[in-house]
This record gives structure tokens, C-alpha cells and sequence, in this order.
């Protein structure tokens, strides 16, 4: 399968569209390898891009004052990635978009995406879905952050996206359920005696 089709895909979970608004669609889309150690996007820049994973894994994260990095997002295959809030606002970016591993991204521009949302209701109404289901997951994470101990988190991650544990790196995964490396390894090392 073409990694076009796997957004075609994507997308039809969600809406219809036609043939002709499909290929109109990937009129704007460009396909883009990107190596390990790669970052898509850096604070200071305007996020251009609403990348979807076809291959491949990211985190988004920031470094604090005292240098220190958080993960606000993991993303692998049929995900976006991006800095959001930058594409959104059209700002510059706040977060490091770094690849885990070598990747294929597909990439729509800001301006085609809100020209051909114009022409084609249905797509509009895709983005839309995908944003506020983006928005919903990201205040539910909050939450869970504030109301869960590490255990129920790191429980909640391998129940919900068992494939990231074992393509990121530990130290990765800790960063994003806010916990040190060795903390979340007396956790796995807990959890695998009780089993």
C-alpha cells in the first residue's frame, strides 16, 4: 500500500470524499524521508507543516530553563506530528519536533490546507475532527498526569499504545509520563514480578 493510501485512509474513518476531492487532496501532499535525529520543526520557527506519520516515530518536547527536556508527544505511524500550536496560530514554535527513528512523513502546508478546507467541506470537517480528538486526548494526558500515580500512567500507556514501550527509548517514555528513566525501570521491573 502507498503511504498516500494510508491517509486516504485515515481520513475515511472519519468523512467521505470523493474521488475527485482525494486526488485534489493529494495535489498538496508531499512526501518527505526524514533521518533519525532529525527535528521537523524548532523553537523559534513557524511550524509550515501538518505531517502525518507514514514510517516511523517522533517526540515533541521542550527544554526548561535548567536545560532539562519533557515530552509532550510520542507519535508513530497513522499519527500527526507537529509543534500545533505553532501551525494553528502561525507563530513561532515552542517545541522540538525530533524523528526516533528514520521516517516517511507526509506534508500539507498550512495555506493549501486552509485553501482546499474552503473548497472541500468534508475535508474541513476532518481537520476539525482530528484537531478537537487531539485536543481532547491532550486534556485527558493532563489529567491523568495531575491524578494518577507513575504506576497507573505507565499501566495507561502500554494499555493504550503497547508498540511505543518497545520501539522508544526508556528514557523517552519516562520524559513523557513525567518520571526519571530509573524510576519508570523500578516500575517495569515491579510489574514483571508480578507476572
Amino acid at each position: 500500500m502507498n503511504e498516500y493510501q494510508k491517509l486516504l485512509q485515515n481520513i475515511r474513518r472519519h468523512v467521505s470524499l470523493g474521488p475527485t476531492e482525494e486526488q485534489r487532496l493529494l495535489t498538496i501532499v508531499r512526501t518527505t524521508r526524514i533521518r533519525r535525529r532529525q527535528f521537523i520543526d524548532q523553537p523559534g520557527y513557524v511550524c509550515l507543516y501538518r505531517n502525518y506519520v507514514v514510517k516511523g516515530a517522533f517526540r515533541s518536547f521542550f527544554v526548561d530553563t535548567e536545560g532539562k527536556e519533557h515530552i509532550v508527544q510520542i507519535a508513530i505511524e497513522d499519527w500527526f506530528v507537529s509543534d500545533f500550536y505553532s501551525y494553528i496560530t502561525q507563530t513561532p514554535a515552542t517545541l522540538f519536533v525530533e524523528a526516533l527513528e528514520d521516517s516517511v512523513i507526509l506534508q500539507m502546508q498550512y495555506e493549501d490546507i486552509e485553501q482546499l478546507c474552503t473548497e472541500i467541506h468534508a475535508l474541513s470537517e476532518y481537520f476539525r475532527i482530528t484537531t478537537e480528538r487531539a485536543f481532547a486526548f491532550s486534556r485527558k494526558r493532563a489529567l491523568s498526569n495531575l491524578s494518577k500515580t507513575a504506576e497507573e500512567r505507565y499501566l495507561e500507556l502500554l494499555e493504550r499504545y503497547p508498540n511505543i514501550v518497545h520501539r522508544v527509548p526508556q528514557k523517552t517514555i519516562a520524559s513523557y509520563l513525567g518520571m526519571t528513566p530509573e524510576f519508570l525501570s523500578k516500575i517495569r521491573k515491579k510489574l514483571a514480578s508480578k507476572s
